[in-house]
């Protein structure tokens, strides 16, 4: 048995009328009359008692009825979530970022952004160690990650930039150059014991600014962990300014670096031939997106 049985079948029930039901399937009269014999031959069962002037349901035919509707229903729903799953209507998409993405609220926009045009589209978003996020989405444990370049990608992975700022400094309130009144020069802090992020390049060039080899202690995790390191006096940390325009943390300051600014930029990276369309719609947007410019302003306190 076809689904195009159930069809007939359905139609011809709440017809209860063969010309009639006929003419709704576009088919000839005789050739339903078959389909329905054909039907009751597969179940073994009369559905309709018929008279010259009048068909009826049998009590099996109202049961087979129920059922009937049921999978014609199930499967007009199932016929419907393939074609929005084809045009990225529903699906899933799984998101992966470094902390200090989700401190300059970039990823926060993108997805909120996504979700408002696409709402039946489910997304799992959760904070990655930043080494690990351009493997999984070339493998497509995840599909977009928000990661702080520069950082290699493998092949077949692409990035998008969303944002772009400059890294600063974060010192514990007491430090000697807390208080300094102009941006911190690199010499400074030659003595400087420093608490990694995940993304390294602006404590790099600050020591190569400076001329001298960093000390540098033990990577501590996440951000919100090299920021408590810092308010407890441990040492200092080179950190994008996206941060200090959101945190306040006790004994925490935040001041600018001098000389030319050290950029960073926080980047969309994605497979290139990806085969979800609710991925591919997810990147077409973020291709859309022009990258934001963010300058050094800490919470609280006004920009220099």
């Amino acid at each position: 048995m076809e689904l195009r049985h159930l069809r007939y079948f359905v139609t011809l029930a709440e017809e209860l009328h063969f010309a009639r039901a006929a003419e709704r399937l576009g088919i000839a009269p005789p050739t339903l009359t078959v389909q329905i014999q054909e039907i009751e031959r597969s179940l073994d069962a009369r559905l309709f008692a018929r008279t010259k002037r009048s068909v009826a349901l049998t009590p099996a035919g109202s049961i087979f009825l129920e059922e009937a509707r049921a999978v014609l229903a199930r499967f007009a729903q199932a016929e419907s979530a393939g074609r929005r799953a084809g045009r990225g209507e529903i699906g899933r998409i799984e998101i992966g970022y470094v902390g200090s993405a989700a401190y300059a609220s970039v990823l926060q926009a993108r997805i909120r952004q996504y979700r408002a045009s696409w709402p039946g589209v489910e997304i799992n978003a959760h904070e990655r160690p930043m080494a690990d996020l351009p493997a999984s989405v070339a493998d497509g444990a995840i599909d977009i990650g928000f990661v702080r370049l520069p950082l290699a990608l493998p092949a077949g992975v692409s990035r998008h930039v969303l944002l772009r700022d400059e890294f600063c400094i974060a010192l514990p309130a007491e430090h000697r150059l807390s208080g300094e009144s102009g941006p911190i020069r690199a010499a400074q802090l030659a003595n400087e014991s420093f608490i990694p992020p995940e993304q390294a390049a602006g404590t790099q060039e600050v020591a190569r600014r400076g001329r001298f080899a960093p000390r540098i202690m033990e990577a501590p995790g996440n951000l919100v962990a090299v920021l408590a390191q810092v308010s407890l006096g441990v040492g200092v940390s080179i950190l994008p300014s996206a941060v200090a325009s959101v945190v306040r943390m006790p004994n925490l300051v935040f001041r600018p670096l001098a000389g030319e600014p050290i950029l960073s930029e926080v980047a969309a990276i994605y497979r290139m031939r990806d085969p979800s369309p609710t991925v591919r719609t997810f990147v077409r947007q973020l291709l859309q997106t022009a990258p934001l410019k963010m300058a050094f302003q800490p919470i609280g306190e006004t920009a220099l």
